[in-house]
């Protein structure tokens, strides 16, 4: 299993399919391929690992990359205009088709040699791919997409399909997925390519089942009466994802280049220094004495403490224990973290009666969303990046590691499955009772982040009130690392109430993202008429239609989320 996760990319080397295009050019360079790969007698389960690993890393980079910063779970303090402010480019899907092209290949050779099991995982990824690229753009390239070889103008200048055409294909694709799993058996399968289940086809049909679960709650405002039949007919057969070792993830083994997106590298301006928790986050996860913050969240290295007696409004320099290290107003993160494990405490005082600065005093402190300066937050006293803020809260120590046990990237989990059963029973849908499906839903988090020993006394905290909105809230909690569904789920239901920051470039969420340069400037009639389809708002701008506060299909006429 680890040798075939950091492997993929060794066989995408190999693989020269992921540059596969229309054009006639690099179809004839393609048959040239001084590497010997024939793609007429390619084996399925080469190409399995490189469309599985793709697509789980794409997808972590955004769940745990800016789109986590608009839901409000992390903020930076560095290099923060998209992350924070959602000051967006054009963002390109090449990465997205490329692994479409190899999927499309493992599907057409599966087909040839009559191997149900991935044919199955090549509709599953094909709906989970296109299904991320609608998510995120709306109308693109769909019916006539991946048929450069055709030799045909059409096929080179694909028209985009509509979002709605694309959820429907996505939703008959997943269909014929299941099915094919219920049927497959062994033939062809070698369990180290399948980096997700390890070739379980029972967990696989699970997989494909609960995307169905996803993608009908998805298009619920626009077609509520396929979106319940669906539904209540997946939740029948009981074939969905239903505990947390179920979930389809991509763990990281810390080899090689197979390693977590924030691994510290020791280097002043890290990704791991710059991402830190979001305080809209924290205050969700302290006011419910939620065991999730200790595994997510470092408390701060120095503590704000309030003390009247002091002369002076905020002490020049820290405390080591209660004692004033003179000349010291901050240490190196590193020089912290090891004098925290011997069990030293920091701090500073500050005397509220005569400071004007307004400090946050709490032991977890995250940034509040879209500030102006985010690393001067909490008067610090070395801001930029060559100093960590030693009054904000770091991300647990873990995501300084490479790889780990809960390193991961998630593309659906059973708890999110619980959430969306959750919503369906609220909403008066025949699939069982809403409470147990939040409570389910809880659980299956908690025990993602093994901390399941703790449900009984934390689901007291946050026991179920019968409403959409604490679903939800749950729902975005629950989404850590994978805030992607978060974001879709705000887009659906304006919840949680999110609101932007003040340095934020609009006052209000975004809600897509904005077309690539590259189809607009080489498919640009498509491309303009997908862009002319978009709903224009008071919040789009400058960019006009093809704008991150444009709305698609899927939003148009729903109201929300503002």
């Amino acid at each position: 299993m680890k040798i075939s996760i950091y492997m993929y990319r060794v066989f995408s080397l190999c693989l020269i399919l992921l540059t596969f295009s229309a054009c006639e050019k690099e179809l004839t360079e393609l048959n040239q391929n001084p590497n010997g790969i024939d793609p007429a007698t390619a084996n399925p389960n080469m190409i399995m690992p490189i469309v599985l690993g793709g697509a789980a890393q794409n997808y972590l980079g955004l769940g745990y990359g800016n789109i986590a910063g608009v839901v409000q779970h992390t903020q930076k303090d560095g290099w923060f205009d998209g992350h924070n402010q959602y000051n967006w480019n054009a963002q390109d899907w090449t990465g997205w088709f490329g692994l479409l092209r190899n999927n499309k290949l493992m599907y057409e050779r599966a087909v040839e040699l009559d191997w149900e099991f991935h044919q199955g995982v090549a509709l599953t990824m094909k709906s989970f791919i296109f299904g991320a690229i609608t998510d995120l753009w709306g109308d693109a390239p769909y019916s006539d997409a991946l048929q450069g070889d055709e030799g045909s103008l059409r096929f080179e200048y694909p028209v985009f399909d509509s979002q709605e055409t694309i959820y429907n294909g996505i939703i008959e694709d997943l269909k014929a997925a299941a099915a094919l799993f219920a049927n497959a058996d062994n033939t062809g399968i070698n369990s180290s390519n399948d980096l997700y289940y390890n070739g379980d086809i029972k967990n696989w049909e699970r997989f494909a089942n609960s995307l169905l679960l996803r993608y009908y709650m998805r298009i619920s405002g626009k077609n509520p009466s396929l979106a319940q039949s669906g539904i209540e007919a997946i939740y029948q057969t009981g074939n969905y994802l239903q505990s947390a070792d179920q979930d389809a993830t991509l763990p990281y083994t810390g080899q090689g280049s197979d390693v977590w997106p924030t691994e510290y590298s020791g280097d002043s301006g890290s990704n791991f220094r710059r991402l830190k928790p979001c305080q809209t986050l924290i205050d969700q996860l302290t006011s419910t004495a939620d065991p999730r913050l200790e595994v997510w969240i470092d408390p701060v290295h120095c503590q704000w403490v309030e003390d009247e007696s002091l002369t002076d409004e905020v002490d020049p320099f820290i405390r080591k224990n209660g004692v004033i290290m003179e000349g010291i107003a901050a240490m190196e993160d590193v020089e912290y973290i090891d004098a925290i494990a011997q069990g030293d405490i920091f701090t500073r005082r500050y005397n509220p009666n005569l400071t004007a600065a307004s400090l946050n005093d709490a032991v977890y402190v995250g940034l509040p969303a879209g500030l102006q300066q985010p690393s001067s937050y909490n008067l610090n006293p070395t801001p930029g990046q060559s100093v960590e803020n030693q009054h904000v809260s770091q991300l647990s120590e873990m995501y300084r590691e490479g790889g780990g046990d809960l390193l991961r990237a998630r593309l659906i989990s059973a708890a999110e499955v619980h959430f969306i059963l959750a919503e369906a029973a609220l909403n008066g849908w025949s699939v069982g009772d809403a409470a147990a499906h939040y409570q389910n839903g809880v659980k299956a988090s908690l025990e993602t982040w093994e901390v399941g020993d703790q449900y009984d006394d934390f689901i007291a905290n946050v026991s179920f009130d019968g409403t959409l909105e604490q679903i939800i809230q749950q729902k975005w909690v629950a989404s850590w690392t994978a805030a992607t569904e978060a974001w879709f789920d705000f887009r659906r239901t304006g919840l949680p109430a999110l609101t932007a920051g003040p340095a934020a470039a609009q006052p209000v969420l975004p809600v897509r993202f904005n077309y690539g340069t590259d189809e607009l400037n080489n498919n640009e009639t498509n491309a303009l008429e997908a862009v002319s389809r978009l709903e224009i708002t008071d919040y789009s701008g400058a960019r006009g239609k093809d704008s991150q506060w444009s709305k698609p299909w899927l939003l148009q006429g729903t109201g929300k989320p503002w």
